[in-house]
Formats: C-alpha cells, structure tokens, sequence
C-alpha cells in the first residue's frame, strides 16, 4: 500500500497507539505528529520520533516536531504528550469537547481511574472542531466526529489522496471498546454505528488507524465492522466479554505480570472490571477471575508460570 510521501507511520504493538508523522513540504524542518502512545512507552515514543526526524542524506539539520494533535484522549493515544512536548517544545492540540477533561486532569472521565490505566499530565495549546480544516504535509485535512469509543473522538480525511487517519473508529478488523456503553452511558452503540455509516460515505482508498497496520480494503473492513456491531447490538453481554478481556490483557502488559493469588483483589479494585461484571456479566469477582483465566489461557494470551500470570505478547 502506497501512503503520500510525506507521511510515515510509526507502526507501535499492544499498549501504544500508532504514531503518524506528517512532514511539511514548505518548510522541510516542520513536522506533525497524529497521537503518541501510551505513557509506558513514552520514552522510547520520543526515541523513535527523533529518529524519524533526524537529517537525511542532502540535509544539514533534522526536522523539528511543531505540532502534535490527538484524535481523542484515551491512554494509549496521550501517553507521550507531555515527553514529546518537553522533548520537543511542541504544540499540541486535542479534539474540542476534551478540553475541562485535560485541563483538570480528570482521571475519571478521561477514563485512567475507572480502568486502572496511568498517564502523564500534559497542557494542551488548542483544539480541533469537528468540520474544521486543517493543513498538514502541505495537504487539506477534514476533521470529522467520530463519536463512539470516545465519544468526542475525531477521523482526519485528506480528500486529494482519499486517507483516512481513522484512530479508534475504524480497524481493520473492527473498532475500539464502546466504553460509553459499558460504563452506564446510553448512546454509544447508536454513535458508533453512525460513524461506521459516515466513514462508509467518504472517498477513502486507504486507512492509517489507531492501531495495526495502514490498510487498503477499506469495504471489507468496514463489513467486519458493521458485523461485530450487530452483534454487540444484540448481545450487550457479548460486548462486555470481548471489553474485559482487552482491557485485562492491556493492564497485564502495562504491570508486566500479576500473582494469581492477587487477581480477585486487583479485579475488584478496578471499578472497570468490577461495574461490568456486576452489571452486564451478573458475575461476582471470584466468578469473574475463574472466567477470565480460563478465557485467557484458552486464546493463549497469557500463561501461568511459578504462581505469575504473565501476557504472551510483547507490550
């Protein structure tokens, strides 16, 4: 798949959020940067930045990171902000809607709290507003709500080169958790679902998203899309099953391994895992904890070793 030459995709795994640097062709020492990873990998997020950013052959200085903007403040996609702007002094710029959330840093509803998942303060020096157009790699970018897995989320379209920068909207085996839904909030899954039907109306041949590899099939994604929806649709259960269990293998990797011995008494410190239980499982902690190691150890996404459950893939 062929992306436009002044955009490079920094393809990240479990934990981190890919991270899309787009270079400006006016001004050859200017570069911004869509999302930036989860807090953990902050770091290594400034690492790989700098490397992108370093002079090429020809060049005598690299370029500099000016701006950075978030397609929604979930975890994995601002863990790096605060590195990156002391690393780089730049600006960044988050979806309108989000701002009291940063502003105060309010860990419950930028959903930190609620899901036991950590982050980095950072100031934010402006917003993108849905229907807003913007400039970045020299090219025209359209700002669209996304609403759904965050429900103030943003997709970024290029018309000209018929991208999508797509977040958590769009995979290309489906979407991010509908937390909204999960967390007592009405609405979601109907936001979601409108957004699947936006994305359907726009000229895309290719698709950066919020995780995994650039895609082209964009059709065929979105009809896994729409039939993962319908089944959340019509099993809510379902859902939640398919949520606690990502977010139990994400907060594995962040801790890098949990006692067995100490999994009811983490699951039930987590008001994620405990609500969703409770409320959408009718599951207790000890039946919670039984279910989602058998689950676990079945998909082969962690393993038991010396009373230590660990995650099987790379963080």
């Amino acid at each position: 798949m062929k992306l436009p030459p002044l955009v490079h995709v920094i393809e990240r795994g479990w934990l981190s959020s890919n991270n899309i640097l787009i270079f400006d062709p006016d001004d050859d020492s200017a570069a911004t940067l869509v999302d930036s990873g989860y807090v953990g990998h902050a770091g290594q997020t400034v690492e790989l930045v700098k490397s992108a950013l370093a002079p090429r052959r020809g060049q005598k200085i690299g370029r500099q990171l000016v701006k950075l903007i978030n397609t929604h403040t979930h975890s994995d996609h601002i863990g790096g902000n605060a590195a990156l702007q002391r690393a780089f002094g730049c600006g960044i710029f988050i979806p309108a809607g989000s701002e009291e959330h940063i502003l105060n840093w309010d860990e419950i509803a930028l959903l930190l709290a609620p899901t036991a998942q950590r982050g980095d303060r950072f100031r934010h020096d402006g917003v993108v507003r849905p229907g807003e157009t913007f400039v970045m790699g020299g090219l025209r970018w359209q700002a669209h709500a996304a609403p759904g897995h965050d429900m103030d989320a943003l997709i970024f379209h290029c018309p000209e080169t018929r991208l999508l920068i797509s977040g958590d909207a769009l995979w290309e085996d489906g979407f991010g958790i509908i937390f909204g839904e999960l967390l007592g909030q009405t609405g979601a899954l109907s936001a979601t679902r409108a957004t699947l039907e936006m994305i359907a109306q726009l000229p895309i041949d290719n698709v950066i998203p919020g995780h995994g590899q650039p895609f082209g099939d964009v059709e065929a994604a979105l009809a896994r899309a729409f039939k993962r929806l319908a089944a959340f649709e019509a099993d809510p259960a379902r859902m939640a099953r398919n949520a606690v269990k990502a977010c139990f293998i994400f907060n594995l990797l962040d801790l890098q391994g949990l006692r067995r011995s100490e999994l009811e008494a983490y699951l039930d410190q987590v008001p994620f895992f405990r609500d969703v239980a409770e409320r959408l499982l009718a599951m207790d902690t000890p039946a919670l904890a039984g279910w989602l190691l058998s689950e676990l150890k079945k998909t082969g996404a962690l393993e038991e070793h010396d009373g230590m459950l660990l995650p099987t893939m790379a963080a």
